[in-house]
């Protein structure tokens, strides 16, 4: 009988597995020498300078907000189309979301996009956006870096979905590279996130904020009464300067992140293999079905998506879903357009973003994991092909 396939799932191996036990007989299983060593290595691997392990994609972005400093009266620049965090770390932090359109076909925020956002604006002054390299496609960060520049907005890359293309994470056309290490995503830590950047400063501002704004740094002490002892440090001694979080990744979950972190570029080829087999075999079904542009190489294959004319073939996403679900093919949305959602149209009203609408009617993403055998793809493209036919 054939395995559920569906649309993401973790790959973990014996050595993984003997990671995290050995981990487990550490002394330390926080804060201990294995962060240090996976945020070496995950440095190493994408080409960054600095990277900070946090607990979760979400808290990697509201760590690089953090970093940055956006505050109330300061706007940032998100597209739509994506996953919430993207736009509810600029809230978490006091600042307003200025919701950028995509385009229709590959769900990217643009240069004109950015542009139009940048024209239409909301609350105060924009000061910040977060480019989304969507499924894994990579924006054009050179030409939205050159925009940025022109306007003094900073960039932080949304690359919770990029992890494996080559060359992102080096932060070279951006401040920071946000990634998350959730089951369904290049690599996993359970949970957890990362952030990556060339800023050395920077860097320094997000682990103290993942550890409740905490420093044992003396330099840094402001009270040299309680702080010092005949000019040296008192050794339980530490300050909060600034508020902070508990966003710390444990040394357990780096174990994991480091054994997956060396077998990256293996798993992103297997994706990139699959995407490929996919591509060959839908072809067929266009223009009624078609996968989503490649937008701008390299692509990190976190999704494969097709976009679909549903009212074209007669018959609605749920349908095919459903039906691709009784053949024991798992299907997903990503994602409904962040602008619709009652919270953000309660505080800035009903917006008219075309493309990202247009996008989120078409898409649909199908199975794809590097453990997928050839035939599992196969399975997919031949059921798919037989519901769209009706």
């Amino acid at each position: 009988m054939r395995s559920f396939l569906s649309y993401g799932h973790q790959t973990i191996e014996d050595d993984d597995v003997a990671a995290v036990a050995a981990a487990l007989r550490n002394d330390m299983l926080t804060t201990g020498p294995l962060v240090e060593a996976y945020e070496r290595e995950f440095a190493n691997v994408t080409g960054a300078g600095h990277a900070v392990s946090c607990n979760s994609g979400t808290a990697a972005l509201h760590l690089a907000m953090l970093a940055l400093d956006i505050a109330p009266g300061e706007s940032v620049i998100v597209p739509s189309t994506t996953f919430l965090a993207t736009a509810n770390v600029v809230r978490m932090v006091g600042g307003d979301v200025i919701f950028a359109d995509v385009d229709p076909d590959s769900g990217l925020m643009t240069p004109d996009t950015l542009r139009e956002a940048l024209r239409r604006g909301v609350g105060g002054r924009a000061k910040a956006a977060i480019p989304v390299h969507l499924n894994g496609q990579c924006c054009n960060m050179p030409v939205l870096k050159e925009i940025a520049r022109e306007h003094g907005l900073s960039l932080v890359e949304d690359a919770c979905h990029a992890l494996g293309a080559p060359s992102v994470g080096q932060a070279e056309h951006s401040h920071m590279a946000c990634f998350s290490t959730h089951p369904v995503k290049a690599i996993t830590t359970g949970e957890g996130g990362m952030v990556t950047t060339r800023d050395e400063s920077l860097a320094t501002k997000m682990r103290l904020f993942r550890n409740h704004g905490m420093t044992r740094d003396p330099e840094s002490f402001r009270n040299a009464a309680m702080a010092f002892d005949g000019g040296v440090p008192n050794p339980w001694y530490y300050e909060m300067n600034r508020i902070g979080w508990n966003y710390r990744l444990p040394d357990i979950l780096c174990a994991l992140g480091l054994s997956q972190i060396r077998k990256l570029d293996r798993l992103w080829r297997a994706r990139n293999r699959i995407a490929s087999i996919y591509d060959r075999l839908l072809m067929p079904l266009m223009p009624a079905l078609r996968p989503v542009s490649r937008g701008n190489e390299p692509h990190g294959w976190h999704l494969y998506v097709v976009l679909i004319d549903f009212r074209g073939i007669g018959t609605t996403r749920a349908k095919v879903m459903s039906e691709l679900r009784a053949a024991g093919i798992g299907t997903q949305v990503h994602y409904i357009p962040v602008h619709r959602q009652p919270y953000f149209r309660e505080l800035y009203g009903d917006l008219t973003l075309p493309g990202s609408d247009s996008y989120y009617d078409r898409c649909l993403s199908l199975p794809i994991f590097p453990t997928m055998l050839d035939e599992d793809v196969s399975y997919v493209a031949e059921t798919l092909a037989k519901v769209v036919a009706g």
